[in-house]
């Protein structure tokens, strides 16, 4: 994956007004223990990128492979009736209510971040990103953990 300039960039070609800083990985939400389990082996994951007038959501395939306004789900900022986010395990589960319906999404919490799949597509390094550098190092270039607190603030307080 790549650096966050380079993905907030590769928004802004779609056709966006990005704002730097509030962009995280996530995936949707599970509505059961099964589908949880299902997910667990899924690499289908999201850019959610909070822009001027739009919540975006840019499959990450999409990002290397092009990118196509079509395939993104744009949700408009002024469609938000509501925004919750609730710890749940070790994800938070943020609930997108607006006029269409309710979009649920998971996002990993960022303290283990450097071994999971959100720090691994946010850093660009694989194998659990340790071993190569260790998971310290790696805090400071993981844009998902480090943008992880001020994305979901924005969400809650901006949106709600």
């Amino acid at each position: 994956m790549a650096k966050e300039m380079k993905v907030i960039e590769m928004i802004r070609k779609a056709g966006y007004e990005p704002r730097e800083g509030n962009t995280i990985i996530v995936k949707y939400a599970p509505k059961n223990m099964s589908e949880q389990i299902v997910q667990f082996f899924s690499t289908e994951f999201y850019i959610l990128q909070i822009c001027k007038d739009f919540v975006v959501l840019m499959p990450i395939i999409n990002l290397s492979w092009g990118r196509k306004k079509e395939v993104a789900l744009e949700i408009p900022i002024e469609d938000i009736l509501n925004v919750t986010v609730t710890e749940e395990y070790l994800n938070y589960r943020i609930r997108l209510e607006t006029k269409n319906g309710t979009i649920d999404l998971s996002a990993q919490q960022k303290e283990l971040s450097e071994f999971r799949s959100s720090g691994t597509l946010a850093t660009g390094i694989g194998a659990l990103n340790v071993g190569i550098m260790g998971s310290k190092s790696l805090e400071k270039i993981n844009w998902h953990r480090n943008n992880l607190d001020q994305t979901l603030e924005a969400l809650k307080t901006v949106y709600a």
